[in-house]
């Protein structure tokens, strides 16, 4: 279970209540990988994920959160960020820790640091059990960093519309043939693979050998390959806990049919004709120092993209910005290109989604 999606309450902070017993029920139902950040829910995440898994539960999860690499400045930070987490989560020890959203040059700066003699010396001295990393670059740099330290995992972005981006299918290959175990985020893109899908899409799965909600499929393919040890999914409610919950349950390695591997393969080619921008939502981005809502801004510009609909997109893009976050609001002042893991020239998507939206 991801925890970068909780529930929220009306004024968007983290419904605290609603996430503890999701968090609890995501246990109690087996899946016991949690996986928070230092930044997630505007740094909430860590701190709510401490309290749900008081009153016995931290015993029966395996907990995961990540080094901020993007605020280490020193050696010392990186104890400093270490220990500021393990007091958030209430805990003595992580389970994993992984160097977050790591790209070449990130890289390069913590590799400088000796990122690999902290993480040797938190493994010795009992804060954490694991060593891993989050990814967001190419295959090569992907190559590199696994080649140059002795990591227990790796996390990285892979979906049926991610196959061959970042790290993809070689990527997670070569790290499982070195014995690196593969946890996969973004599984569904950011939700989109699980909304209501276009027209054509489902025809395609109405017509599909086995009948699957687009969850559902897109869980299922990322499950069918055997180099993949965990996935993560960033569960809101407990009707999506359900659903994919039953979607681990019902596919193993290797289960899909050619038939439904062709499925998907279709779906495939249907979004990729009609996705506007690589946004997964991950936030990165944020805070816009002009106060832009950059990933809800991307989210209705891929609606109309996705809906042929824009007075559908625009309808949510006013609901949702009307007071505060509109596009207009950019400055292009160029501080979130180099934030963004997918590498989206995001001013110049702003200034498409002022054209559909605001003019």
């Amino acid at each position: 279970m991801g925890c970068m999606r909780l529930p929220k309450t009306p004024g968007g902070r983290v419904d605290e209540a609603a996430a503890v017993a999701l968090i609890r029920a995501a246990i109690d139902a087996g899946a016991t990988y949690i996986d928070t950040a230092w930044p997630y829910h505007d740094g909430e995440s860590e701190g709510i994920v401490g309290r749900a898994l008081q009153d016995g539960y931290r015993e029966r999860a395996f907990l995961a959160t990540k080094l901020p690499s993007w605020k280490v400045e020193s050696r010392e930070d990186m104890d400093r960020y270490l220990d500021e987490q393990l007091r958030r989560l209430g805990t003595d020890h992580l389970d994993a820790y992984l160097v977050h959203a790591l790209t070449r040059r990130r890289w390069n700066k913590l590799w400088d640091l000796e990122v690999d003699t902290f993480l040797e010396e938190a493994k010795a001295d009992g804060r954490i059990r694991y060593a891993g990393f989050s990814f967001h670059d190419d295959f090569s740099t992907f190559k590199r960093i696994v080649d140059e330290y002795a990591w227990d995992l790796c996390q990285v972005q892979y979906n049926y519309l991610d196959e061959h981006y970042q790290a993809g299918t070689e990527g997670i290959r070569y790290a499982a043939e070195k014995g690196i175990a593969v946890v996969v985020m973004e599984p569904l893109r950011g939700g989109l693979l699980a909304q209501k899908p276009p027209e054509e899409v489902e025809e395609i799965f109405a017509a599909a050998p086995v009948r699957r909600s687009p969850a559902g499929w897109g869980l299922a393919w990322v499950f069918d390959h055997p180099e993949v040890t965990t996935v993560l999914s960033g569960m809101g409610t407990m009707d999506e806990l359900d659903e994919n919950l039953a979607a681990a349950e019902a596919v193993r390695p290797g289960a899909l049919s050619p038939e439904e591997h062709g499925v998907v393969d279709a779906v495939r080619e249907v979004y990729r004709t009609r996705l506007a921008v690589p946004c997964t939502g991950c936030r990165y981005c944020m805070p816009c120092p002009c106060g832009v809502n950059i990933p809800e801004c991307f989210a209705q510009v891929n609606n109309a993209s996705l809906y042929d609909d824009p007075r559908y997109a625009a309808f949510f893009y006013r609901s949702l910005l009307g007071e505060g976050g509109l596009a207009s609001w950019c400055t292009e002042c160029g501080m979130c290109l180099s934030l963004c893991p997918q590498g989206i020239e995001i001013p110049d998507v702003l200034k498409e989604a002022v054209s559909l939206f605001e003019t």
